[in-house]
């Protein structure tokens, strides 16, 4: 039973500006401003932007994810109403829409998670001409920025993580255990916008998809727990994370924590209570190694800045890029030589959903054999990619490609990898008996 939080205090009205950060649980935030503030807000902004067409002529955002996202955001406004939280919607730029909102309701503070890429700066510089109190925070990390030293981060991912382990400890979540007082709610509902709304196409889940799960923090909520608790499945994780078939032969999470339904706390403090009363073995501790990877990416993202954007990537490597639109748009449609890089493709294109090993292949496909810039390969991940997050995107791009944290500068035997993979081809029929139908 959540307590309401009574306050006497000098009237603080807050609004929280949630963006990759959709969930109630361990978000401090939303923790600090309920504490301290006589009236609390939230807003979401759908941006008309990201979801037009990019300079390659696909949406920024498409259906799949955005699907996705509007799911997130209808949970997020059933679980704030729930500790009387008003979630205001529209689809608005958030300066047009943020100081309305602040004059409307004298907002005198905002909380909002920490983001340094340049479209997110960017996007909240009008805060600075208000006169308003901006209270910034950093629950998207496993290791908490406070606590690591920047100049001890390697552009090698194993230096990295044995920093971490051996160095840090992940801080405890944030337990919400009170909520605002019923007149803290606003009279008027906001309604979450459709698919069609945001211009783009509604569709019907693909039977074979190996993603068919719905957006928010109680579907995220609901598949940690059936991963862990309920199939321990989480147990066998390191042995089935190449997989390419079904639900299980990883943990799908990485959806909810890209848009920050989840929090990689609230993951990785399950694994370990799991290995305190189940099991601790090579793949619980696999679990937690992914995790460290994706903080990996966003320290690198906040080291070398717009470095990850551009052709070069952090290691200002000087290749020469193909610029073939044809070419790409035979990998985009799963049109190569390679039919184990189009099934794959196929898949992603049908579903927003590509396993791991898939990503790599088709990836160091269109880079290496192609040599197709890989900033397109990048934006198109973007579009498709139900998990799509920028740091892990366009990290796990340099990486395949060869200017980012690979020291080695590998490229992936693709005819190996289907027959060490999908062997008996099961994956690559899935995908492929339609193909001729499809396109």
């Amino acid at each position: 039973m959540l307590n309401t939080v009574v306050k006497d205090v000098k009237k603080i009205n807050s609004l929280i500006w949630f963006r990759n950060d959709l969930r109630i649980d361990d978000h401090s935030g939303l923790f600090h401003a309920i504490q301290n503030s006589t009236k609390v807000i939230g807003v979401f902004c759908f941006s008309k932007q990201k979801y037009e067409l990019n300079d390659l002529g696909f949406p920024r955002t498409d259906s799949f994810r955005a699907k996705f996202l509007i799911e997130s955001v209808n949970c997020l406004k059933d679980e704030l109403k729930k500790i009387n939280i008003t979630l205001l919607v529209a689809i608005e730029k958030p300066e047009k829409l943020i100081s309305k909102i602040i004059d409307d309701y004298e907002i005198n503070r905002i909380y909002l998670q920490e983001e340094w890429t340049d479209e997110e700066i960017n996007e909240e510089k009008f805060l600075n001409k208000k006169n308003i109190n901006l209270f910034k925070f950093n629950d998207q990390f496993l290791y908490h920025p406070q606590d690591v030293d920047l100049e001890k981060i390697s552009n090698v991912f194993t230096n990295f993580r044995k920093y971490c382990e051996k160095k840090l400890d992940v801080r405890a979540s944030y337990k919400l255990s009170f909520s605002m007082p019923k007149n803290n709610l606003l009279r008027n509902d906001f309604n979450v916008p459709s698919l069609k709304d945001l211009g783009l196409d509604s569709f019907e889940i693909d039977e074979r998809s190996a993603f068919p799960f719905e957006g928010g923090y109680k579907e995220g909520i609901k598949r940690l727990n059936y991963y862990l608790w309920e199939s321990k499945k989480v147990s066998f994780y390191k042995k089935t994370r190449n997989g390419l078939l079904g639900i299980d032969y990883s943990s799908k999470l990485s959806s909810w924590l890209a848009n920050g339904s989840l929090s990689p706390r609230i993951i990785y403090h399950n694994i370990k209570d799991y290995e305190s009363k189940v099991e601790k073995n090579q793949s619980t501790y696999w679990m937690i190694f992914e995790i460290i990877w994706r903080d990996f990416f966003k320290y690198i993202s906040k080291l070398h800045g717009t470095k990850i954007f551009k052709i070069g990537g952090i290691l200002e490597k000087e290749y020469i890029w193909n610029h073939d639109k044809k070419l790409f748009e035979k990998w985009i449609n799963g049109k190569t030589p390679e039919p184990f890089v189009n099934a794959n493709m196929i898949e992603l294109k049908l579903t927003g959903w590509m396993s791991n090993r898939g990503r790599q292949n088709v990836a160091s496909y269109l880079a290496k054999e192609n040599k197709i810039d890989w900033r397109w390969g990048a934006k198109y991940f973007e579009s498709k990619l139900i998990d799509y997050d920028v740091h892990s995107n366009y990290g796990n791009w340099m990486y395949v490609s060869g200017v980012g944290n690979d020291p080695r500068d590998r490229k992936f035997n693709i005819k190996f990898q289907s027959e060490r993979y999908d062997p008996s081809n099961k994956f690559q029929n899935l995908w492929l008996q339609e193909k001729l139908s499809l396109f």
